[in-house]
């Protein structure tokens, strides 16, 4: 099985400093639909694993949370591509649990629930807390400069090793070529 993990906000669709608090400030990234629809068609398993540390915050409840996650699946499916299962930490960072990212509980959870072993796994993400939880169960880490991409990697210290991407759409041509 060809899995492959990606963070949302930043590398599916554009982050905010204020949060995503709504179905309607959800907005796909130019390409992302696209290139998940790819990732389907050659046969990968796509997951998503995101902080989601507004729930916590109040900003939104979690039927906002499922409304902006069913829009997300709409536009991929609409795009020709599926997003088997989002992950997500409903945490606030000071509430300090194992599932907020750096810390690999999501990860954790995805490899229970596909009964995989993630080592190798490639897991895009656009923060180094992304790429962090990656590193922790063994998978492949791989930078977007979309999102808090260019930010992460001006301020340094990524994994060694880990390849940079304008988008997800590049990252995915790349784990296309790569993997054929």
């Amino acid at each position: 099985m060809k899995l492959i993990i990606l963070d949302r906000d930043g590398v599916i669709n554009f982050d905010s400093d204020q949060f995503i608090k709504s179905p309607d400030e959800w907005k796909p990234i130019p390409g992302s639909l696209e290139a998940i629809a790819r990732l389907t068609r050659e046969g990968w398993r796509v997951v998503v694993a995101t902080n989601q540390s507004g729930l916590a915050r109040g900003l939104f409840e979690m039927v906002t949370l499922n409304a902006i996650h069913a829009k997300m699946h709409k536009a991929v499916t609409q795009a020709g591509g599926r997003i088997e299962a989002v992950f997500y930490c409903p945490h606030a960072a000071e509430m300090d649990c194992g599932c907020r990212k750096p810390k690999p509980g999501l990860f954790n959870e995805i490899a229970a629930r596909y009964g995989q072993d993630l080592n190798g796994v490639p897991a895009i993400g656009d923060s180094l807390r992304d790429l962090l939880a990656a590193v922790a169960v063994g998978a492949s880490p791989l930078l977007v400069r979309t999102g808090k991409g260019n930010k992460t990697l001006t301020a340094g210290g990524l994994p060694e090793s880990t390849p940079v991407f304008d988008s997800l759409s590049e990252a995915v041509d790349y784990l296309l070529k790569t993997a054929a």
